[in-house]
């Protein structure tokens, strides 16, 4: 088995490393540069045809991409401690969040990176600044609702740390970096933000 993992600020990446830092999976990994565009060069893109990481190889050549169905794989053979639920009603949440935090939030997110952030500017792709730009509110409505949901719990989906708040964490990590700070009185979000980041996988 073989990781190919992009330090960060990736986001994906970073979400399966945090996954098997909660598990205590160790994971044979090959580091894959972004900044070179080591992701497009044809060795790997043998590996993943979209020229995206993350990509997880079994040792019988299958390749998964895309980070939740890398940490959907790895639950599967490691389904302790759980990550994606244990209850009909755990999971269905973890779920819910989940596609939310993507939708609502991570979507935006990329859209104020691809169209605005000066290490796109060389990418071989039609940026449009002003959209870019007007995504950015759209962030703040998914971190608003994401508070919200937060009142009065330690973790977004339920009880227990989840997937939903790798998925979650990661992106708020990427829209700092990019620029998109959590408002000072979303006082919930905050706290949680320091609630994960004070966990040893915080620091994967």
């Amino acid at each position: 088995m073989i990781y190919y993992d992009s330090p960060n600020p990736a986001p994906n990446p970073r979400r399966v490393r945090m996954f098997a830092a909660e598990k205590g999976i160790d994971l044979p990994t090959q580091t894959v540069s972004i900044v070179a565009r080591e992701q497009k060069s044809p060795e790997f893109l043998k590996v993943n045809a979209r020229g995206q990481t993350p990509a997880l190889q079994l040792d019988d050549g299958t390749v998964l991409t895309e980070s939740v169905a890398i940490c959907r794989y790895l639950e599967a053979i490691h389904p302790e401690p759980s990550m994606f639920g244990s209850s009909p009603q755990e999971i269905g949440k973890i779920e819910m969040w989940i596609r939310r935090v993507e939708l609502v939030v991570m979507e935006p997110v990329g859209k104020v990176w691809v169209h605005t952030h000066p290490f796109t500017e060389g990418l071989p792709i039609k940026r449009f600044r002003e959209y870019g730009e007007s995504c950015i509110p759209r962030v703040l409505e998914g971190y608003a609702m994401c508070d919200a949901a937060l009142q009065g719990h330690n973790w977004l989906a339920g009880k227990n740390f989840s997937m939903a708040d790798i998925v979650l964490y990661t992106t708020v990590e990427f829209a700092c970096f990019i620029g998109i700070e959590v408002p000072d009185d979303m006082l919930q979000l905050r706290h949680w933000h320091d609630r994960v980041a004070a966990r040893p996988s915080g620091a994967a």
